[in-house]
C-alpha cells in the first residue's frame, strides 16, 4: 500500500525485519552463553553482565533518539541500527582475541542497535496505522518471536547437524540484517502521527507526569522482566533442570506467541487491552512455577505452554495501550515504555544469574564446593574438568558430577520460581485498571485530539 510517497507496505515489512534482527540476536546470545561461559571462563553472574550489555543498550539508544526519531529523520536512524546490527556481530565473533571486555563492548553496540530498531519501528507503526495501533503493534512484534523461533532453529541446526562454533552461529544474524538494510535505503519516511498532527515537543514530553502513564511504565518493568528475563536464561537453565537444548524450548514458546500475536485484534476486543494483560498475567506467573518443578520433558513443554500463552501479548499491547490512551505522548511514551521495559528486564539477568549460582553453590556437598566455587564465585570451567573426568570412567569423579548436576537442577528451578512473583502482582494491577475503566463505560481509544 503506497499512502503518498510512502510505501507503507515495505516500510511496515522492512520493520518486521528488522525486529527478526534484534530477536535473532537474542536468542542466538541465549543459545551461546554457556559456551562464552566456557571461551572467557566466567561465571553465571559475569555471563548475566553479558546479557545485561545486551540489553542496557536497547534503552541507552531509545531513551536518546526515541523522541528525536522526527528530527532525526526515521530513515536515517533504521540505516544507523543496521550497520550497527553488522559491526556488532563482527566485533563480537572477534572478541576472543581480545578478552572479555571485547565481549561487553561488542554486545553494547549491537543493543544500540537493537534500541535504535525499536525507537524507529513502533511510532512508524503507530503513524501508518493510527486507528488499529494494538493489532499491528501486536503483528509487527510477532516477528519478534518469529525472530526468536528463526535464530533458535538455526544455532540448533548449526550446532548439532554441522558442529558450527558459536561464532559461526552468531554471524547468522547479518543477513536479516543486510536485507532490512537494502529494503529501506532509499526509501522515504512519514513524520510521526504526533509531529503530523502539529502537537509540539514540550506537551510530548509533560505526557509522562500523568499518573495513569506512571502506572503504565510501572507495569512495562514488571510484564518484560516476566517475559524477558526467563528467556535470557531458558536456554542455560532447561539445559540444567531437564537435560535437553533449552533453545528448543524458546523456539516453541515463541511459536505460540507469533500465532497469537497474528490474530491480536479479534482477541483484544474480546478482553480488552487491559482485561488481556490481566488474563496474561495469570497464565504467566503458573506457567513460570510450573517450570521450576518440571524434571522432565514432558512436564517442562506443558509448562512452557503455559507460560508461552501468558506472556504471549505483553510487550506489544503495553505499547498499543499507552499509544491509545495517551497519544499525545507519541513516539517519547512509547521510547519510554521500551526504555523501562529493557532496562528491567536487563537488570534482571544478572540478578537472576546471582540466584542461579547461589542456590546452586547452597545444594553442594562441602568436597565439590571446594573444587568449583573459586572466590565465591561458580566456575563453569572447573564444572567442564569435573564432567570430562566423569565422561573417561574417573568413578570419584562421576559422584561429584551427580552432586553438581542436581544441584544446578535446584539452582536453575529457583531462578524460574523468584520471577512467578511480579507476573501474581501484576494480575491485581492489572485487574484494578480493568475495573477503572469498565466504571466508566470501558476501554476506548483516545484520538490524538483527546477524543
Amino acid at each position: 500500500m503506497a499512502v503518498g510517497n510512502y510505501n507503507y507496505n515495505k516500510l511496515f515489512i522492512a520493520s518486521c525485519i528488522a525486529l527478526v534482527t534484534t530477536a535473532m540476536a537474542f536468542s542466538i546470545r541465549a543459545d551461546i552463553l554457556k559456551e562464552l561461559g566456557e571461551t572467557f571462563n566466567i561465571s553465571h553472574e559475569q555471563q548475566g553482565l553479558v546479557n545485561l550489555m545486551g540489553i542496557w543498550g536497547f534503552p541507552i539508544a531509545i531513551l536518546i533518539v526515541g523522541p528525536l526519531v522526527n528530527t532525526f529523520g526515521m530513515g536515517r536512524l533504521l540505516k544507523l541500527a543496521c550497520l550497527g546490527h553488522i559491526l556488532g556481530i563482527l566485533f563480537t565473533i572477534l572478541s576472543p582475541s581480545y578478552g572479555f571486555v571485547a565481549l561487553l563492548l561488542s554486545t553494547l553496540l549491537v543493543g544500540l542497535a537493537n534500541g535504535t530498531v525499536e525507537a524507529v519501528i513502533n511510532p512508524l507503526a503507530a503513524t501508518m496505522y493510527p486507528n488499529d495501533k494494538t493489532h499491528k503493534l501486536n503483528v509487527l512484534h510477532a516477528w519478534w518471536p518469529g525472530g526468536l523461533i528463526i535464530g533458535g532453529l538455526a544455532t540448533f541446526a548449526l550446532a548439532e547437524f554441522v558442529n558450527a562454533s558459536w561464532q559461526v552461529r552468531l554471524g547468522i544474524i547479518i543477513l536479516p540484517a543486510l536485507i532490512y538494510g537494502a529494503m529501506i535505503w532509499t526509501e522515504r519516511f512519514p513524520e510521526t502521527e504526533r509531529a503530523a498532527s502539529g502537537v509540539s515537543m514540550s506537551e510530548m514530553f509533560m505526557q509522562i507526569l500523568r499518573p495513569g502513564v506512571l502506572l503504565l511504565v510501572l507495569c512495562m518493568c514488571m510484564t518484560a522482566i516476566t517475559e524477558l528475563g526467563p528467556d535470557q536464561w531458558v536456554g542455560s537453565v532447561l539445559t540444567d533442570t531437564v537435560g535437553i537444548r533449552g533453545i528448543l524450548f524458546l523456539v516453541y514458546t515463541s511459536g505460540l506467541m507469533f500465532v497469537l500475536r497474528l490474530v491480536a485484534g479479534p482477541v483484544a476486543r474480546v478482553f480488552t487491552p487491559i482485561g488481556l494483560l490481566a488474563v496474561c498475567a495469570a497464565l504467566a506467573a503458573i506457567g513460570l512455577y510450573l517450570l521450576s518443578v518440571s524434571f522432565t520433558a514432558g512436564a517442562a513443554f506443558l509448562a512452557a505452554t503455559v507460560f508461552g500463552l501468558g506472556k504471549a501479548y505483553f510487550w506489544p499491547t503495553m505499547l498499543g495501550v499507552v499509544s491509545e490512551r495517551y497519544p499525545r505522548g507519541g513516539e517519547f511514551l512509547l521510547a519510554v515504555m521500551g526504555a523501562a521495559g529493557m532496562i528491567a528486564a536487563g537488570l534482571a539477568g544478572p540478578s537472576m544469574g546471582r540466584i542461579y549460582d547461589l542456590n546452586t553453590i547452597e545444594k553442594l556437598t562441602p568436597e565439590v564446593r571446594q573444587l568449583v566455587v573459586i572466590d565465591g564465585k561458580y566456575s563453569p570451567e572447573q564444572a567442564q574438568a569435573i564432567a570430562a573426568r566423569a565422561a573417561q570412567g574417573d568413578p570419584v569423579a562421576q559422584q561429584q558430577k551427580a552432586v553438581l548436576d542436581e544441584a544446578l537442577r535446584h539452582g536453575a528451578a529457583m531462578t524460574f520460581r523468584y520471577v512467578a512473583i511480579l507476573p501474581l502482582v501484576l494480575v491485581f494491577l492489572f485487574g484494578a485498571q480493568y475495573l477503572y475503566y469498565r466504571a466508566r463505560g470501558g476501554y476506548k481509544t483516545v484520538g490524538i485530539s483527546g477524543h
